[in-house]
């Protein structure tokens, strides 16, 4: 579940292993490239940490950073 937190939309996914992690942020990386709207995140094996925030309004959370937690969601449905 996404959390809004210091003004940024953040979630924590945990996977089978790191093949299974990284493949999900490749994914990711092809929604974010679409939206050219880049996550800020962090991977150790199978975890990945996901920070939402729109850079270009004060890093402050927007709907296109919403629009891109929908996305992310859709990815895991």
């Amino acid at each position: 579940m996404w959390q809004e937190k210091d003004n940024k939309l953040v979630r924590e996914f945990r996977f089978k292993d790191f093949q299974e992690a990284f493949t999900f942020m490749v994914r990711v990386a092809f929604i974010a490239e679409k939206m050219n709207h880049h996550p800020d995140w962090y991977n150790v094996y199978n975890y990945v940490r996901i920070e939402l925030t729109t850079h270009d309004n004060g890093h402050m959370v927007t709907n296109k950073d919403r629009q891109f937690a929908m996305e992310i969601d859709l990815i895991l449905a």
